[in-house]
């Protein structure tokens, strides 16, 4: 009891720290209220609740309680800021600019992707841009700040008017320009070349990803700018 009464003390005064930096809550820390499972009306039994965080669970997502957990609203111009954990040799994203069409079978055949890894332990992280904080499959991290597996880190993604920024543990690893003839090559360049629709919506959703493996996301806070 007296684990739970703190861990929703922290979630409190973290809420209440970004509130008044302009920041509000997309995760209430007590239920899914907000998003729902891709292609589904509402979350799928996969993600839980537990001491005001969000849990991907393989083993309760069996039978098709799983898939990505996306945000019921579109965000256009914004600050996105979350706290990560991933479990050992697991894999999982935060993905952004969706477009929830059912013509795009999954989140990530319209967004693009921060990646969420366990570097060391995860097959992805011998790949170039496919490591943590990188922009997958597109950019690689200037640095690797990622902490030790099981630790929390703080990613963020700042989109403005083209200019994305991604951050993590309070360093830029990614800075682009979204959308022009340069971005247009990078995606070309990439496994997405041949995807209709890919990294050119310029509104969408956000996604957190479900690769199969266990992972929590926790004080997961938005800005529109």
């Amino acid at each position: 009891m007296k684990k739970v009464i703190i861990a929703a003390l922290i979630l409190s005064l973290g809420q209440l720290i970004h509130a008044q930096k302009g920041f509000k809550p997309l995760f209430d820390g007590k239920t899914t209220k907000g998003w729902h499972s891709y292609g589904k009306s509402s979350a799928a039994a996969g993600w839980k609740v537990e001491d005001g965080i969000l849990h991907f669970d393989p083993e309760a997502a069996k039978n098709g309680q799983g898939g990505d957990l996306v945000t019921d609203a579109e965000f256009e111009n914004f600050h996105l800021k979350l706290d990560w954990k991933i479990a050992p040799n697991a894999n999982s994203g935060i993905i952004f600019y969706i477009n929830e069409d059912a013509k795009y079978p999954n989140t990530y055949s319209t967004g693009l992707e921060m990646q969420v890894l366990d570097n060391d332990g995860h097959p992805d992280g011998k790949i170039t841009k496919h490591r943590a904080g990188d922009l997958y499959d597109l950019i690689k991290s200037k640095s690797e700040p990622v902490k030790k597996v099981g630790e929390w880190n703080t990613a963020e993604i700042i989109s403005k008017k083209g200019k994305l920024t991604l951050i993590l543990n309070g360093v830029v690893v990614v800075e682009t320009v979204l959308w022009d003839d340069n971005f247009k090559k990078l995606i070309a360049g990439s496994k997405f070349a041949d995807w209709p629709g890919f990294g050119t919506f310029k509104k969408g959703k956000i996604a957190l990803q479900d690769h199969g493996d266990n992972v929590w996301y926790r004080n997961i806070v938005i800005k529109n700018l």
